[in-house]
């Protein structure tokens, strides 16, 4: 029973802390406790309680208090004792109990403690048992792609399947036995790169690191990575994309659009590098990463404009005209990922992908812990939105970039859409010629993160004036030119002769520091032989710091105290960024040794610095050390658990001097493997060993002369030059500058009619904006109802340009044949529509070029678009569980190259979007899934085909602006219509419109809200209230600010 007597400390240690600071609500009612009835009170108050008592949310109110007493004990009691312990002590104090306030708080406290301990060991169960689900079915994908991708027979060994469906090109052009590797040769190229990352404050100089937990390392990297790329022969222009925000909480510098980065080279080799900010979400707040998500359409749209002017811009410039896209397009961390997915997509361009921190690993984690519930963890981090922003990335993504095979395996391991043992056996197929049946995966390699070494000064250990300087005896000897940082650190110790053993890193408990307190303080020949140095970020007031941080920082002093560590142990309080080199100097000039003893280190950037300077390290096991200590061979690895071990690698080192002094040579003769250059080399090789898309093949900009007029009308005078025009325009005419615009193109037009050119009228490169229909008007039988052609003619009236400025497209989910047949049956001219985009986004026709299909665009969305192999496949995945084997069956009357369609039978068991998504991607299927016609149809169609991805097309072949497309929608619509409501076009919702919607088809309840897809109160969005009439739709315009 001595369990519960530390029960009944803890929770008279509750009572006695005060109802006021409990995040678990007391409710002091004890005269109706013996009620029976009053159990279903209790438990409502429970759960409204048990929030409060389980949310540890990062970033806390500035008002409360750091430390809550309360809070620990109500964690100890329920993480640390058994619900038989707390059911007995509940037990006990009811028989115990009399009539007093107190004794009623305790019982009724103690009675709901004990349920919450329950409950945190259901929840345990519940996401155990997910994640046992999850992985059979994972194991059940594997075993379905390894069925079929059965070991070759000696006959496709020799000379490859000749029946394959994928072309032996194409596989070839991926995977090659030899690669190249980037050299100066390639130097007469001019590559365009793409970085991407948007969260967090970026800039080139005088970065803000750890001013948030937005701004760190990353932003560091991309900025040092860029100007490295920039600097390698046969790289022409790297371009950073970032959020820009003009917020006064911020610097006015992430306000500016463009900031050079690097210089253009003289012999006009490369014109440099630079940070590209693009206007994305709310104007004036800085907002964290967690809040972003909704406003990433916005960003993709952005960007788009951007890469396409300065495509064409260098292709002025180096090109002859013709446009240089980007070589890579390159996301670092999940929403980046998501963005350059979209790009890549939008223009058949190769993307990478740098995870830098992955939603599952950290998803996994919390539930481990059992403080949050999936809700909770959704809700404060947005974690299922930024998993599925991270498989998106996996689609897409030619290559993962990762700092180490650790990463690899126990981390993008846990995701769908990547199996190490798949993606090799596919590489295997590849090279031989094989197919592979419609599979695909990204490849996975290890390229460590560069560093700049031009600033490390080596200096032979054994030049020791400037040590002697500082600790010699001779106090009135200048010591002005010595770092002030030796000083701050040497004050601490009583015999600063000795070598020291250094540890840098965040006050985090994961750092692992407290263990090496106490390997140092229970080993006295450790402590007899070497001064311990901890530089644990900076603080003014330990009390102020987040509660993590000042429970490491405590509880290091009391170890310090403990041990009686005064005058061994240097802990100084404050250290600017710069000084950092400083310190690793005069580490290396005591012949001390670095250790970084992390319980998990993801890469190990500081055992790199520590090496440049000439110091050997310890450095923990797990995660990214291994790799870099493999490849330096300068220091040991250890158990971060085992606090004797890592004291006796450190007595090693320090002691044997012959060892240190190898280890240090070994570290600075390998160092050169981690430099920035060796990186981008590395980078570059990879990325042209993986690249098989070309988008000069596939993606064109309609010429200059076809350009949309309003582009064209920016400067009235260079047009002059252009065009000779016929009638009473002057140039030199009185008239304002809009006046003359107008008339120019009314004379332009009047001629084009005189010319009998009536494709003129029709054609997109007249074009200055678009309206959208995109309204998915379906009775509840999946009918195309009479609400479709009475739109798309209220459109055409809303607008008031007889000049034929606007062009009208038709975005649905119905094939070419049945938008056909319902337009003619309702009279609506075709021929006024500039394009249908048929099959959910797969196919583009264009009435005015007598309904010819867009091949360049059927070619740019077959990216890893398995064809028949996935055709037999859906009906089988699609089906839910109990579901009949007819419930979903192939409708081929609709069926396309790019588009299988499958009936779905009313009140069919069917999976819904992102269920059908996982299931996919686990067999190395990349498709986009989309249920239309009020669910009783599921499109299967290439990853990159989709509406949203059409538009963004057309705006890039046409030249139109997306921001001058209005999209028409009702208030519900097929699954993709979430897409159509987000980034720069407008969107009208016109209410009643649509009856039947297949929403209740995309998301399971676990999965991420629609609040994470769609921004609240979007400037871009209006609404028509009742009808849908042309002045209704012309007035909702107006609010818009189209006239």
């Amino acid at each position: 029973m001595a369990g519960n007597e530390w029960i009944n400390g803890y929770l008279e240690a509750i009572l006695d802390a005060g109802s006021s600071r409990n995040g678990l609500r007391v409710v002091e009612d004890g005269d109706e406790k013996s009620n029976s009835k009053n159990n279903g009170s209790r438990r409502r108050r429970f759960v409204e309680g048990k929030v409060r008592i389980g949310r540890l949310e990062e970033k806390e109110k500035e008002k409360e208090e750091v430390f809550n007493p309360t809070k620990y004990f109500v964690e100890e009691v329920v993480n640390s004792f058994d619900e038989s312990d707390l059911h007995r002590t509940w037990i006990k104090v009811i028989a115990t109990r009399n009539s007093r306030d107190r004794s009623n708080r305790l019982e009724n406290m103690c009675w709901r403690i004990w349920h919450l301990a329950r409950k945190k060991k259901q929840i345990a169960w519940d996401d155990a048992q997910r994640l046992t689900k999850r992985r059979l079915e994972r194991e059940q994908g594997r075993h379905d792609a390894a069925d079929d991708l059965s070991e070759l027979s000696e006959g496709e060994k020799e000379k490859g399947d000749p029946n394959q469906i994928e072309p032996v090109k194409e596989q070839m052009t991926r995977i090659n036995s030899d690669m190249h590797i980037w050299s100066d040769d390639d130097k007469s190229r001019h590559l365009y790169i793409i970085l991407i990352s948007i969260h967090g404050l970026v800039r080139g100089e005088n970065m803000e690191l750890g001013r948030d937990s937005d701004t760190g390392g990353q932003v560091k990297y991309v900025v040092e990575l860029a100007r490295a790329l920039a600097n390698t022969k046969g790289v022409y222009r790297v371009d950073l994309l970032t959020r820009q925000i003009t917020s006064t909480e911020v610097d006015s510098s992430y306000g500016e659009p463009i900031e050079m980065l690097s210089c253009p080279s003289d012999g006009g080799g490369s014109c440099g590098a630079y940070i590209i900010r693009i206007p994305c979400g709310p104007r004036d707040r800085y907002i964290p990463k967690e809040s972003l998500w909704p406003y990433i359409p916005e960003f993709v749209d952005g960007a788009l404009g951007h890469i396409v002017n300065m495509a064409r811009a260098l292709g002025e410039q180096v090109d002859a005209g013709k446009p240089i896209w980007p070589y890579v397009i390159h996301g670092h961390y999940a929403d980046a990922g998501e963005v350059a997915a979209h790009l890549s997509g939008a223009l058949n361009v190769p993307m990478v992908l740098t995870g830098h921190s992955l939603g599952r690993n950290k998803f996994e984690q919390l539930l481990k812990q059992g403080r949050l519930s999936r809700e909770d963890i959704n809700s404060t981090y947005k974690i299922m939105r930024r998993i599925e922003a991270e498989e998106l990335g996996l689609d897409a993504a030619e290559m993962v970039v990762t700092s180490t095979r650790q990463e690899i395996e126990e981390q993008w391991g846990l995701y769908d859409g990547f199996d190490l043992k798949l993606e090799r056996k596919l590489r295997v197929r590849r090279r031989r010629g094989v197919s592979c049946f419609g599979r695909n995966m990204p490849r996975m390699v290890v390229i460590p993160p560069g560093m700049d070494f031009s600033y490390v000064k080596i200096q032979d250990s054994e030049g020791d004036s400037d040590l002697k300087s500082l600790i010699g005896s001779d106090k009135t000897q200048n010591k002005r030119h010595l770092p002030p940082i030796w000083s701050e650190i040497m004050r601490f110790f009583t015999n600063p002769h000795k070598p020291m053993i250094l540890a840098l890193s965040r006050p985090d408990p994961k750092k692992n520091v407290t263990t090496l307190l106490k390997a140092f303080g229970e080993c006295r020949q450790l402590r007899e032989l070497a001064n311990l140095t901890l530089i644990l970020g900076n603080r003014d007031d330990i009390e102020e710091m987040s509660n993590s941080s000042s429970v490491v920082l405590t509880t290091a002093l009391k170890f310090i105290d403990k041990y009686d560590l005064y005058g061994q142990v240097a802990y100084p309080k404050h250290h600017k960024q710069s000084e950092v080199p400083e310190i690793y100097r005069l580490a290396a000039k005591t012949k001390g040794v670095f250790i970084n003893p992390a319980l998990v280190e993801p890469f190990g950037l500081t055992l790199i610095e520590a090496a440049a300077y000439g110091l050997p390290v310890v450095a923990t096991k797990n995660g990214g050390p291994v790799d870099i200590i493999k490849a330096l061979n300068n220091g040991l690895l250890v158990d971060p658990h085992d606090q004797k071990g890592i004291a006796d690698a450190l007595l090693k080192l320090l002691a044997d001097k012959n060892l240190w002094l190898e280890c240090r040579k070994n570290g600075l003769k390998n160092i050169h493997r981690f430099s920035w250059p060796e990186h981008c080399r590395n980078y570059l090789s990879h990325v042209e060993h993986c690249r098989n898309r070309h988008p000069n093949t596939h993606l064109g900009i309609i010429p200059s002369i076809e350009e949309p007029m309003s582009d064209s009308l920016r400067d009235l005078e260079d047009l002059s030059l252009k065009f000779s025009v016929d009638g009473d325009f002057k140039l030199n005419g009185e008239l304002d500058a809009a006046t003359r615009q107008k008339e120019l193109i009314e004379a332009l037009t009047r001629m084009a009619s005189s010319n009998g050119n009536s494709s003129v009228s029709y054609h997109s490169g007249r074009r200055q904006g678009l309206f959208v229909i995109a309204a998915d008007c379906y009775d509840s039988n999946g009918d195309c109802t009479e609400r479709l052609p009475a739109i798309i003619k209220n459109v055409m009236k809303s607008t008031s340009s007889g000049l034929n400025l606007i062009g009208f497209v038709l975005l649905t989910g119905l094939s070419l044949q049945e938008i056909l047949e319902k337009l003619r049956c309702c009279q609506v001219n075709l021929e006024e529509i500039d394009a249908l985009v048929c099959n959910s986004g797969s196919e583009i026709y264009y009435p005015w070029r007598d309904l010819i299909a867009d091949l360049e665009y059927e070619a740019h969305v077959e990216y890893r678009w398995p064809g028949e192999n996935v055709r037999s496949v859906v009906t089988r995945l699609a089906q839910g569980e109990g579901g009949a084997e007819d419930d979903i069956v192939e409708y081929a009357g609709v069926c396309s190259t790019r588009c299988y369609s499958y009936g779905v039978k009313p009140g069919a068991k069917t999976r819904r979007i992102d269920d059908l998504h996982q299931r996919m991607r686990m067999r190395g299927f990349r498709c986009n899934l989309v249920y239309t016609h009020a669910t009783s149809r599921l499109n299967v169609v290439p990853l990159f085909a989709s509406r949203a991805q059409a538009l963004r097309y057309l705006s890039v072949r046409w030249g139109i602006d997306l921001s001058k497309m209005v999209v028409f929608v009702g208030e519900k619509g097929d699954t993709d219509y979430e897409d159509l409501l987000v980034g720069l076009h407008k969107t009208i919702i016109l209410r009643g419109l649509v009856e039947y919607g297949s929403e209740k088809l995309l998301r399971n309840e676990e999965s991420f809200k629609r609040e994470d897809m769609i921004p609240q109160d979007s400037p871009n969005i209006a609404f028509v209230e009742e009808g849908y009439e042309a002045l209704n739709i012309s007035a909702a315009l107006l609010t818009l600010g189209i006239k």
